[in-house]
């Protein structure tokens, strides 16, 4: 799945920035957001690289070596 990252109007005026959405394409992320965010209109939409941000893909073994790193 891909992540897509919103800048949104919400319906009462508010700008909304930094929305992380994941969908198969744009299309599903948008109708996920229009779920939460009913009568919201979509000012910028960009596509999140993979590879970017946290790695969410850590093992047990990556865990463990995180929690007993010492400084």
């Amino acid at each position: 799945m891909l992540k897509y990252q919103f800048k949104i109007k919400a319906r009462n005026g508010l700008v909304v920035e930094n929305l992380f959405i994941q969908g198969q394409d744009r299309e599903d992320a948008e109708r996920k957001l229009f779920q939460m965010y009913r009568g919201s209109t979509v000012l910028e939409c960009t596509e999140s690289q993979p590879g970017t941000g946290r790695d969410e893909s850590l093992d047990v073994g990556g865990i463990i070596s995180l929690i007993s790193k010492q400084e």
